[in-house]
């Protein structure tokens, strides 16, 4: 993961939201993970960020992929989860995040997903921070299936990074 690449897929976050970003600080790389801290309308956000190890089907064509969960202080928003598949998802199509036996629902807008049930929210990312590897199943806006596989090694301490700097 260059800081590069997360600069890009951060300030499009925003841009498609309609915000403005500043530029993103990196508070350290934890293995797969990168712990960073930038601010939106000049409210400060904490976020970790993650690329797939694997993404099937390797040849369907996609923007940059990425997995973030982020702090918002202002908001007292803790751990918020956002996928960013990299394409634009079918209207009311389902999307999955799996960590091992452990299955939770996302809906999505557009290009992202985020957790359907706020109150499962936590229990993903706990579950993340024990399990190996999670598995986010989405189908595109033209029907195509896809499984992005990221590895969840770092991510407790890309985490604890994160809300210690944002304090949360």
């Amino acid at each position: 993961m260059t800081g590069r690449s997360v600069l890009a897929a951060f300030c499009l976050s925003f841009l498609a939201t309609g915000a403005s970003a500043d530029t993103a600080t990196l508070l350290g790389t934890y293995k797969d993970w990168g712990a960073y801290q930038s601010s939106a309308n000049g409210r400060k956000m904490c976020y970790v960020l993650g690329k797939p190890s694997a993404s099937e089907p390797k040849k369907a064509k996609r923007d940059p992929i990425y997995f973030m969960i982020s702090d918002w202080p202002a908001r007292k928003a803790r751990a918020e989860v956002q996928v960013i598949p990299g394409y634009t998802y079918k209207e009311g199509g389902a999307v999955t995040a799996q960590v091992g036996a452990e299955k939770f629902d996302l809906f999505t807008q557009g290009d992202k997903a985020w957790v359907e049930d706020a109150g499962q929210e936590k229990s993903l990312v706990a579950a993340m921070e024990k399990g190996a590897k999670v598995v986010v199943t989405g189908v595109s806006q033209r029907g195509t299936t896809t499984h992005d596989t990221y590895a969840l090694g770092g991510i407790s301490d890309a985490l604890n990074k994160v809300h210690e700097a944002c304090g949360m």
